[in-house]
């Protein structure tokens, strides 16, 4: 008779009762937000108010000191919240958990502990694979705002801030429509007896739904040019009346460019925005029109774009003038200031609530979206095919 042999002892092998979690334990979450180092970077990543809230809760917030200043949040304003102001940089960097807007450099994720969770945009398109490899060596787990998902399966974060560069497009360009020596003197709007201001708005997504709505409300004449019937279609529901909607054509392009005071560009593509108006186009447009180039963080969708920024903002080619400032929200600090705190706050008293980070990935999908390292390993496919990096599955790593 063969003797089975297996690796387990017969006190293993026996049926074993089930263990179960039998209440969740809250955590005390320890937040350090850093002054923002990178150009043109004005916003913070919570307002006193959220501050105050956290730290009701029983949380510690530290925060170096002027780090709200740009967003006109004040140093005494966020003591009387409740945080720890400090002007020592590195005391803020060695704090568990870390939140900035903008990702941090090479020399900032020096200054980490190992095992800190990351909390910032990732803006994939500026990054290099010496980043990745720089939080992989301290096993920091990183998580991106860009790519944290809500119930709904929509970015949040994505979709509050293109509203305000939806917003913000339509605003700059009746600024500079009036403006001595490049603007034709035009008032943005409807008169009466005076023809509207003609608006064309590239791309139907958030960023165009948002300028179509700004420019309707100050009695403009819109027509919005997308790929997408869907989107076109949901735009037009959106705005609860009926506009011009096209795909785009070159030959209708062409003539709503010939007669357009302002064109907005809202395009987006995966890796670079298309490029959908030619500089001949550009050649046939008005003298003193105005171009804001909304897309422009990821290329621009006319051709005779070029970055410029937030203190030297246009330029003028081909007797157009031109917009072409990448973070147009950070130009409103305030304002995007309070929207990033409203989406983060309540996804960090979750995590305290749910104790911490790895059981919050567990019981929250949109929050385990946002992970793009879990611990030093790379766990998001497109950044591991972008940059060759190794990929694991977030899903096998957390149970």
């Amino acid at each position: 008779m063969s003797i089975t042999i297996t690796p387990f002892t017969k006190q293993q092998l026996l049926p074993q009762e089930e263990k179960l979690e039998i209440g969740k334990h809250k955590s005390d979450l320890f937040i350090g937000i850093p002054k923002e180092t990178s150009y043109q970077e004005r916003r913070i990543c919570l307002t006193p108010d959220a501050v105050t809230s956290l730290v009701y809760q029983g949380h510690r917030v530290m925060i170096e000191s002027g780090a709200g200043e740009s967003s006109s949040y004040s140093d005494k304003e966020y003591v009387d919240a409740g945080a720890e102001v400090t002007k020592d940089t590195k005391k803020v960097f060695a704090c568990p958990i870390l939140l900035k807007v903008e990702p941090p450099t090479i020399a900032e994720i020096k200054l980490m502990n190992p095992e800190t969770i990351l909390i910032s945009a990732i803006q994939l398109k500026t990054k290099k694979k010496a980043y990745f490899e720089a939080l992989a060596q301290k096993k920091i787990t990183a998580l991106a705002f860009e790519y944290i998902k809500d119930e709904d399966g929509s970015y949040p974060a994505v979709k509050s801030l293109s509203e305000i560069a939806g917003t913000a497009s339509i605003l700059i360009a009746a600024e500079l429509m009036i403006t001595d020596d490049l603007g034709k003197g035009l008032l943005f709007g409807n008169i009466t007896g005076v023809p509207p201001t003609e608006v064309v708005i590239l791309g139907a997504g958030t960023v165009g739904e948002f300028a179509a709505k700004t420019a309707l409300g100050l009695g403009a004449s819109i027509k919005v040019f997308d790929n997408s019937i869907t989107k076109l279609r949901r735009l037009q529901n959106n705005l609860n009346q009926r506009v011009f909607t096209s795909t785009i054509q070159p030959k209708a392009l062409l003539k709503a460019l010939r007669r357009c005071d302002v064109a907005i560009g809202a395009m987006r593509g995966k890796e670079r925005c298309p490029i959908v108006v030619s500089e001949s186009m550009v050649e046939h447009m008005k003298k003193g029109a105005v171009i804001v180039d909304v897309s422009i963080d990821t290329g621009g969708c006319f051709e005779t774009s070029e970055v410029t920024t937030h203190e030297k903002p246009t330029f003028l080619k081909n007797n157009v003038l031109h917009y072409c400032v990448p973070n147009i929200p950070s130009r409103y600090s305030k304002t995007a200031s309070l929207s990033i705190s409203n989406i983060l706050t309540p996804y960090l008293l979750q995590i305290a609530e749910d104790g911490g980070i790895e059981s919050a990935i567990r019981c929250n999908k949109g929050l385990l979206n946002g992970i793009y390292l879990y611990h030093g390993i790379v766990t998001n496919k497109a950044i591991s095919d972008w940059f060759d990096l190794p990929h694991n599955d977030i899903n096998l790593l957390v149970f």
